[in-house]
């Protein structure tokens, strides 16, 4: 996934003046001030006189279209990819999880619930699962789904070999096998994942995982049909060749456009989906999202517009829920002067988190104290979060201090030049705008402001062509391991060039440990050295604020998940 939000009508400009000795930025409030000005004239030059409830007024959609039960939703963006261990991204996973369905499903109260697989039996060292898969589940063009399913898309996403090869491997790790063949030191035939049959697939683990269940909902781990991928490398980029086996299934893909969805009639649960269809817009930027929702072309927004987010919430028609994930950035700790872990910790401790989250996002999240977020309770009932501490908070004078000392061990008179690359989308471009403002405050420093499209700037990022840029985290599973484990030396995740064998140690210590309590301890010791070396620069923790159509019930918004429409329906 409360944030203490800006009171509305406090003046912006004052909000951001700092007592002596600590930052002011002037110039971010300026920019934030033109910005919302821009965005009153936008909304009253779009008023109209029509008193109808958002998401209630006439799209323009035919008679046939309005009659049926389609729910409008923003995506904001073209997913990455629809093939299930490729689109590691929320964007690709909201989709996924409506197209497709693993072996468990995330259910209303979050917990995983019974879905390809029927039941399932644990062994008593609880490493090894036997799942019996349903009787007359099938894919969307009509052939059964099969346990072999599950077998070839779990191996296929560890095989070395699949191009590109998958960003999600490592969530196998803890299947036997999985890592060595993934890594190239192994064979397919050593991953235990095996279908017994049609019916039954067994899977054994290298050590005991009490969240399994809860991983193999992941749509990383969902099945694929075997002669569909195998005949065309391209069958995930059209809904023409697309073969899913969910709640629905693809009817048109109109690239950076939308994705028409319909309800899936050989769906094994057909008959609990009350939507006829789902109609995903591709609308970045959070002014048009909210103009769509306001003429009814949305029935619900991914977010609040920050400059509308005061009045809203005092309307109290902002809906808040639970979320589970982190905004931040990545250094590239090979890149000068990032290499220097005193100039990293600097630029860590010179960001004003707070001031981020009240009056650019105004989505009353928590600023991030540390990189794993709340919502992790360890055996004790304590939340992760709390336990382990501020590891993070805004130090004007000790980031100028780091920053002396950094550039004292490089041997610099003048640092290097320093670029930021974001996304130019959503609140991105005012967050590092926000950066930028505190590190000339702060530090002195001249930050250059890169923009790249998402899809380019992963790329880059995951090259190590970046020196520093921006990044997000979305836990796959409900356990503080899945935020840190991504850090280890070498993993597909890590993406910052950093590396610490205690670090290492302690994730894998962690991994092999049934105690929970020791479990817990370990990842705490694991975050604070992360934390220390400082290889990448936490923001805020996400939350789930957004506005809906009272003609919409139903929609499930898992805080350690996706947005799952299977339960949705239309007053």
């Amino acid at each position: 996934m409360v944030r203490g939000r800006k009171r509305p009508g406090s003046n912006t400009r004052e909000f951001f003046l700092y007592k002596k000795g600590e930052i002011n930025v002037r110039k971010l409030s300026a920019v934030l001030l033109s910005c919302t000005m821009a965005f009153g004239v936008l909304a009253a030059g779009c008023s109209t006189n029509d008193t109808a409830a958002p998401g209630n007024k006439d799209t323009g959609q035919t008679k046939q279209e309005q009659k049926a039960k389609i729910l409008i939703y923003n995506n904001q963006e073209e997913p990455t990819s629809l093939d299930p261990p490729i689109g590691f991204d929320e964007r690709s996973y909201d989709i996924l999880t409506n197209l497709m369905e693993g072996l468990t499903r995330l259910g209303k109260d979050q917990d995983p619930e019974p879905a390809m697989a029927k039941e399932w039996k644990i062994s008593d060292d609880k490493k090894k699962y036997t799942f019996i898969l349903r009787d007359g589940v099938k894919w969307s063009n009509g052939e059964p789904v099969t346990a072999q399913d599950f077998e070839y898309a779990w191996k296929r996403m560890l095989d070395p070999k699949t191009a590109p090869p998958s960003p999600a491997a490592f969530l196998a790790y803890v299947i036997e096998g999985a890592e060595a063949f993934n890594s190239g030191k192994g064979k397919a035939e050593d991953v235990k994942v095996k279908a017994i049959d049609e019916k039954t697939l067994e899977v054994t683990l290298a050590k005991p995982a009490s969240y399994f269940l809860n991983m193999v909902a992941n749509p990383a781990l969902f099945p694929v049909h075997k002669k569909t991928v195998e005949g065309n490398k391209n069958w995930a980029a059209e809904s023409s060749t697309y073969v899913s086996n969910g709640p629905f299934k693809m009817s048109e893909w109109k690239h950076d456009n939308e994705i028409k969805m319909v309800k899936n009639e050989a769906y094994w649960d057909a008959a609990n989906v009350k939507l006829d269809g789902v109609t995903w817009k591709m609308v970045g930027e959070l002014g048009t999202e909210y103009q769509m929702y306001q003429t009814g072309e949305l029935h619900a927004t991914t977010n609040v517009p920050p400059d509308l987010s005061d009045q809203l919430f005092a309307e109290n028609k902002v809906k808040v829920e639970n979320g589970a994930g982190t905004y931040f950035y990545r250094f590239n700790i090979k890149k000068e002067p990032f290499d220097n872990v005193n100039i990293r910790k600097a630029f860590n401790l010179a960001i004003d988190r707070q001031k981020i989250v009240d009056l650019i996002n105004k989505r009353q999240e928590k600023p991030a104290t540390g990189f794993v977020s709340y919502g992790f309770k360890d055996p004790a009932g304590g939340d992760f979060r709390d336990v382990s501490g501020e590891l993070l908070k805004f130090n004007a004078e000790e980031a100028k201090q780091l920053l002396q000392k950094g550039m004292q061990e490089k041997g610099y008179t003048k640092l290097p030049e320093v670029t930021l690359v974001y996304n130019d989308s959503s609140t991105h471009p005012k967050i590092a705008q926000a950066m930028q403002e505190m590190y000339k405050e702060v530090l002195g420093v001249e930050v250059k402001l890169v923009t790249k499209e998402w899809k380019v700037l992963q790329d880059e990022q995951k090259k190590g062509q970046l020196m520093l840029a921006r990044s997000s985290f979305l836990p796959d599973f409900a356990d503080p391991i899945n935020f840190l484990e991504g850090f280890q030396t070498g993993n597909s995740m890590n993406r910052t060039g950093w590396s610490n064998a205690q670090y290492d140690k302690l994730i894998q210590d962690a991994y092999n440990e049934a105690d929970d309590a020791k479990r817990y301890q370990m990842m705490h010791e694991a975050e604070k050295i992360l934390m220390n070396e400082a290889p990448i620069i936490p923001l805020y923790y996400y939350n789930k604020a957004y506005l809906q159509s009272d003609k919409v019930e139903g929609i499930v918004r898992h805080p350690f998940g996706y947005i799952d429409f299977k339960w949705a329906d239309m007053k």
